[in-house]
């Protein structure tokens, strides 16, 4: 989950810009607990695609 569109309760602003401490704790929580949180939806599907692709050279290779 990213924090760009998530709405602050204490300060009711938006908590990718960290107006108040919630804000701010929150975003760094949410930074810490998942590494691919700060990867654009896009950066995922080019990560995947290029694992996919990874993978299907390297089932090329071991069946030459």
């Amino acid at each position: 989950m990213t924090c760009d569109r998530l709405v602050c309760a204490n300060c009711a602003g938006p908590v990718s810009e960290g107006r108040c401490a919630v804000c701010r704790a929150h975003r760094e929580r949410l930074h810490r607990e998942s590494p691919l949180a700060s990867l654009s939806p896009a950066a995922l599907i080019a990560l995947l695609a290029t694992l996919i692709a990874v993978a299907l050279v390297a089932q090329k290779v071991a069946t030459a």
